[in-house]
Protein backbone atom coordinates (compact mmCIF):
# COMPACT_ATOMS: atom_id res chain seq x y z
CA UNK A 1 0.00 0.00 0.00
CA UNK A 2 1.45 3.35 -1.08
CA UNK A 3 0.57 6.28 1.19
CA UNK A 4 1.14 10.00 0.59
CA UNK A 5 1.58 11.79 3.93
CA UNK A 6 1.66 15.53 4.52
CA UNK A 7 1.10 18.16 7.21
CA UNK A 8 1.35 21.90 7.91
CA UNK A 9 0.30 23.36 4.59
CA UNK A 10 -0.58 26.66 6.29
CA UNK A 11 -2.49 27.97 3.23
CA UNK A 12 0.31 27.07 0.77
CA UNK A 13 -1.58 26.61 -2.50
CA UNK A 14 1.53 25.65 -4.47
CA UNK A 15 2.28 22.82 -2.04
CA UNK A 16 -1.34 21.67 -2.32
CA UNK A 17 -1.10 21.49 -6.11
CA UNK A 18 2.05 19.39 -5.89
CA UNK A 19 0.28 17.01 -3.52
CA UNK A 20 -2.56 16.62 -6.02
CA UNK A 21 -0.01 15.61 -8.65
CA UNK A 22 1.71 13.13 -6.31
CA UNK A 23 -1.59 11.54 -5.27
CA UNK A 24 -2.20 10.02 -8.69
CA UNK A 25 0.04 7.04 -7.91
CA UNK A 26 -0.98 6.24 -4.31
CA UNK A 27 -3.61 4.19 -2.50
CA UNK A 28 -4.21 6.53 0.44
CA UNK A 29 -3.56 10.19 1.33
CA UNK A 30 -3.05 11.34 4.94
CA UNK A 31 -3.12 14.98 6.08
CA UNK A 32 -1.89 15.54 9.64
CA UNK A 33 -3.30 19.00 10.32
CA UNK A 34 -2.62 22.73 10.05
CA UNK A 35 -4.26 23.52 6.75
CA UNK A 36 -5.09 27.05 8.03
CA UNK A 37 -3.29 29.90 9.76
CA UNK A 38 -4.98 30.83 13.02
CA UNK A 39 -8.34 29.58 11.71
CA UNK A 40 -8.06 31.59 8.50
CA UNK A 41 -7.78 30.30 4.93
CA UNK A 42 -8.86 26.68 5.17
CA UNK A 43 -10.38 26.81 1.70
CA UNK A 44 -7.08 27.99 0.19
CA UNK A 45 -5.69 24.46 0.14
CA UNK A 46 -8.77 22.27 0.66
CA UNK A 47 -10.40 23.54 -2.54
CA UNK A 48 -7.31 22.33 -4.40
CA UNK A 49 -6.89 19.08 -2.47
CA UNK A 50 -10.52 18.16 -3.15
CA UNK A 51 -9.40 17.23 -6.66
CA UNK A 52 -7.83 14.11 -5.15
CA UNK A 53 -10.10 11.15 -5.73
CA UNK A 54 -8.09 8.61 -3.75
CA UNK A 55 -9.21 7.88 -0.16
CA UNK A 56 -7.91 10.51 2.25
CA UNK A 57 -7.87 10.81 6.05
CA UNK A 58 -7.38 14.20 7.75
CA UNK A 59 -7.05 15.49 11.29
CA UNK A 60 -7.15 19.11 12.45
CA UNK A 61 -3.99 20.88 13.51
CA UNK A 62 -3.79 23.53 16.18
CA UNK A 63 -4.59 26.18 13.54
CA UNK A 64 -8.13 24.92 12.88
CA UNK A 65 -10.78 23.09 14.87
CA UNK A 66 -12.34 19.75 14.05
CA UNK A 67 -15.63 21.44 13.12
CA UNK A 68 -13.88 23.96 10.88
CA UNK A 69 -11.94 21.27 9.06
CA UNK A 70 -14.95 18.98 8.71
CA UNK A 71 -17.03 21.79 7.20
CA UNK A 72 -14.27 23.02 4.88
CA UNK A 73 -13.57 19.48 3.65
CA UNK A 74 -17.22 18.78 2.85
CA UNK A 75 -16.58 19.15 -0.90
CA UNK A 76 -13.64 16.69 -0.78
CA UNK A 77 -15.78 13.63 -1.35
CA UNK A 78 -13.06 11.03 -0.77
CA UNK A 79 -11.83 12.57 2.52
CA UNK A 80 -12.71 11.57 6.09
CA UNK A 81 -11.95 13.91 9.00
CA UNK A 82 -11.10 12.23 12.32
CA UNK A 83 -10.62 13.55 15.84
CA UNK A 84 -10.83 11.03 18.67
CA UNK A 85 -12.32 8.55 16.22
CA UNK A 86 -11.39 5.95 13.63
CA UNK A 87 -12.34 4.66 10.21
CA UNK A 88 -11.51 1.68 8.03
CA UNK A 89 -10.28 2.67 4.58
CA UNK A 90 -10.67 0.23 1.71
CA UNK A 91 -8.21 0.60 -1.14
CA UNK A 92 -7.16 -1.45 -4.17
CA UNK A 93 -4.27 -2.72 -2.01
CA UNK A 94 -6.48 -3.80 0.87
CA UNK A 95 -7.99 -2.32 4.01
CA UNK A 96 -6.32 -0.22 6.71
CA UNK A 97 -7.68 0.88 10.10
CA UNK A 98 -6.93 4.54 10.87
CA UNK A 99 -7.37 6.37 14.19
CA UNK A 100 -6.99 10.14 14.33
CA UNK A 101 -6.48 12.82 16.98
CA UNK A 102 -5.80 16.43 16.08
CA UNK A 103 -4.82 19.64 17.83
CA UNK A 104 -1.76 20.76 19.71
CA UNK A 105 -0.79 18.27 22.44
CA UNK A 106 0.27 19.22 25.06
CA UNK A 107 -1.09 22.78 25.27
CA UNK A 108 1.10 25.09 23.19
CA UNK A 109 2.47 28.50 24.25
CA UNK A 110 0.66 30.20 21.36
CA UNK A 111 -2.37 31.51 23.24
CA UNK A 112 -6.14 31.29 22.98
CA UNK A 113 -6.29 30.95 19.20
CA UNK A 114 -4.49 27.60 19.26
CA UNK A 115 -6.66 24.46 19.19
CA UNK A 116 -4.95 22.61 22.04
CA UNK A 117 -5.49 19.73 24.44
CA UNK A 118 -3.69 18.64 27.59
CA UNK A 119 -2.26 15.17 28.05
CA UNK A 120 -5.25 13.89 30.01
CA UNK A 121 -7.66 15.02 27.29
CA UNK A 122 -5.43 13.42 24.67
CA UNK A 123 -5.40 10.11 26.55
CA UNK A 124 -9.19 10.12 26.49
CA UNK A 125 -9.29 10.71 22.74
CA UNK A 126 -6.77 7.92 22.16
CA UNK A 127 -8.45 5.37 24.41
CA UNK A 128 -10.71 3.93 21.75
CA UNK A 129 -7.99 3.01 19.28
CA UNK A 130 -6.86 -0.22 20.99
CA UNK A 131 -10.29 -1.84 20.70
CA UNK A 132 -10.78 -0.38 17.22
CA UNK A 133 -7.49 -1.91 16.08
CA UNK A 134 -8.01 -5.25 17.82
CA UNK A 135 -8.76 -7.19 14.64
CA UNK A 136 -6.84 -5.17 12.05
CA UNK A 137 -3.60 -6.17 10.36
CA UNK A 138 -2.73 -2.68 9.11
CA UNK A 139 -2.98 0.10 11.68
CA UNK A 140 -2.24 3.81 11.25
CA UNK A 141 -2.35 6.57 13.86
CA UNK A 142 -2.73 10.11 12.49
CA UNK A 143 -1.98 12.88 14.98
CA UNK A 144 -1.02 16.49 14.52
CA UNK A 145 1.41 16.43 17.44
CA UNK A 146 4.31 13.95 17.56
CA UNK A 147 4.96 11.41 20.30
CA UNK A 148 7.43 12.93 22.75
CA UNK A 149 11.15 12.47 22.06
CA UNK A 150 10.73 11.27 18.48
CA UNK A 151 10.40 13.73 15.57
CA UNK A 152 9.50 16.64 17.86
CA UNK A 153 12.69 18.68 18.30
CA UNK A 154 12.16 22.41 17.81
CA UNK A 155 14.78 24.76 16.37
CA UNK A 156 16.45 25.06 19.80
CA UNK A 157 16.57 21.27 20.24
CA UNK A 158 13.82 21.16 22.86
CA UNK A 159 11.39 18.24 22.60
CA UNK A 160 7.79 19.36 22.13
CA UNK A 161 5.79 16.16 21.66
CA UNK A 162 3.13 14.38 23.66
CA UNK A 163 3.63 11.75 26.35
CA UNK A 164 0.05 10.52 25.91
CA UNK A 165 0.63 9.88 22.22
CA UNK A 166 3.91 8.10 22.91
CA UNK A 167 2.22 5.91 25.54
CA UNK A 168 -0.48 5.01 23.03
CA UNK A 169 2.05 4.09 20.33
CA UNK A 170 4.08 1.94 22.70
CA UNK A 171 0.94 0.19 23.95
CA UNK A 172 -0.86 -0.36 20.63
CA UNK A 173 2.09 -0.50 18.19
CA UNK A 174 0.44 0.81 15.01
CA UNK A 175 2.38 0.15 11.83
CA UNK A 176 2.63 3.86 11.04
CA UNK A 177 2.27 7.13 12.96
CA UNK A 178 1.87 10.27 10.84
CA UNK A 179 2.25 13.66 12.52
CA UNK A 180 3.48 17.20 11.89
CA UNK A 181 3.36 20.35 14.06
CA UNK A 182 7.11 20.71 14.75
CA UNK A 183 8.42 22.35 11.59
CA UNK A 184 12.11 21.82 12.25
CA UNK A 185 11.65 18.02 12.11
CA UNK A 186 9.63 17.90 8.89
CA UNK A 187 10.27 14.78 6.76
CA UNK A 188 12.16 13.03 9.55
CA UNK A 189 11.35 9.45 10.54
CA UNK A 190 12.15 7.28 13.52
CA UNK A 191 10.85 4.12 15.18
CA UNK A 192 9.12 3.36 18.45
CA UNK A 193 9.47 -0.39 18.76
CA UNK A 194 7.85 -1.64 15.53
CA UNK A 195 6.03 1.62 14.71
CA UNK A 196 7.38 3.98 12.05
CA UNK A 197 6.88 7.61 13.16
CA UNK A 198 6.90 10.27 10.43
CA UNK A 199 6.76 14.05 10.78
CA UNK A 200 5.41 14.60 7.29
CA UNK A 201 5.68 18.31 6.39
CA UNK A 202 4.05 20.11 3.44
CA UNK A 203 6.04 18.67 0.53
CA UNK A 204 4.61 15.19 1.01
CA UNK A 205 6.37 11.95 1.90
CA UNK A 206 5.63 8.59 0.28
CA UNK A 207 5.43 5.62 2.65
CA UNK A 208 5.10 1.99 1.64
CA UNK A 209 2.98 -0.05 4.07
CA UNK A 210 3.17 -3.78 3.51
Amino acid sequence: MNILCFSDLHRDRDAARLLVDQASDVDLVIGAGDFANRHQGLADTLDILSEIGKPAVLVPGNGETFDELRDAAATWKSATVLHGSGCTVHTDSGAVAVWGVGGGIPVTPFGDWSYDFDEQQASGMLDGCQEFWAHGDRKILVVHSPPIDTVDHDSSGRIRGSQAIRDCVERCQPNLVVCGHIHSDWEKQTRLNESVVLNAGPRGVMIRLG
